[in-house]
């Protein structure tokens, strides 16, 4: 007698859900993959919707050839099966399991500054993935030499910051440090200049010019920048406000103290801009 699989409860969809999305080394849609295959970035397996080649668009058809080019074992898959791996739903036929991220050492982004004008954003136990990708996307676009991040209680670069930071954690390198006001010592002592930002700060960005070699601490979500590592900071600033909202999420703020940080350290030289 063959049993009839009943529908799973709730508490079982909820577990089965939360496995599917827990991998932090897929890469979803197009876009992400293709950047991830310019850079070289080690991949492992491809799973590719099934469908004849007809009925592939070009974009799709190039990405598997780029793959096959660079010899990416591929799966063609049922588009359900790629539903199941997909953390959102918006793989695009297609999702490509990587290699875990490498994590760069402090050292290295410190290096990477150079003894020139140099920014580096440190997040004080940010968590949403979503945050995190919009401001590793700004901290590229300006030019930073890289990211810090806790080991613990942080997020961690995955299949959201993929996707949220357009592909820019490809390019920016980002540490994980055990102890950020350790690492903070350290930029200080490689003569960066440490900025909080905090709305409970007594001067705004307008009112004194960043630091030309400056790290950028942002806090979390929830509670800003914690005692301690506030207690690090050199100098906090605040963005000026006049309307009524409490203030701006993190990723907002992070990015308008980034161009901040960009205006004015580069105001003088049009050739950088």
């Amino acid at each position: 007698m063959v049993k009839q699989r009943g529908k799973l409860s709730p508490s079982k969809q909820r577990s089965r859900k939360g496995k599917r999305s827990g991998n932090k080394d897929l890469i979803e849609g197009r876009r992400a993959v293709a950047e991830a295959l310019s850079l070289g970035l080690p991949l492992k397996q491809a799973y590719v919707a099934e469908s004849t080649s007809r009925e592939r668009d070009k974009n799709l058809t190039e990405i598997i050839g780029l793959l096959k080019k660079t010899h990416v074992p591929i799966e063609f898959v049922p588009r359900e099966r790629l539903d199941g791996l997909s953390s959102h739903g918006a793989h695009q036929g297609i999702v490509v399991l990587a290699q875990p991220y490498h994590y760069a050492e402090l050292s290295e982004i410190i290096d990477r500054a150079d003894s020139k004008n140099a920014l580096v954003v440190v997040l004080d136990h940010v968590t949403d993935e979503g945050n995190f990708g919009a401001i590793v996307r700004s901290a590229e676009v300006v030019g930073a030499a890289g990211v810090v991040i806790p080991k613990a209680r942080s997020v961690r670069v995955g299949t959201a910051a993929y996707k949220t930071s357009a592909g820019a954690v490809l390019h920016m390198p980002i540490a994980q440090v055990s102890n950020l006001t350790n690492a903070l010592e350290q930029l200080k002592q490689a003569g960066f200049w440490v900025v909080g930002s905090t709305e409970h700060a007594t001067t705004t960005v307008w009112e004194r010019p960043f630091p030309d070699r400056c790290a950028l601490v942002m806090g979390s979500e929830g509670e800003g920048i914690s005692r301690l590592v506030l207690e690090s900071c050199d100098m906090t600033f605040r963005l000026p406000q006049r309307g009524r909202v409490e203030s701006l999420n993190v990723a907002q703020a992070a990015t308008v103290m980034c161009y901040e940080w960009l205006r004015t350290t580069y105001s003088s030289s049009s050739a950088a801009l």
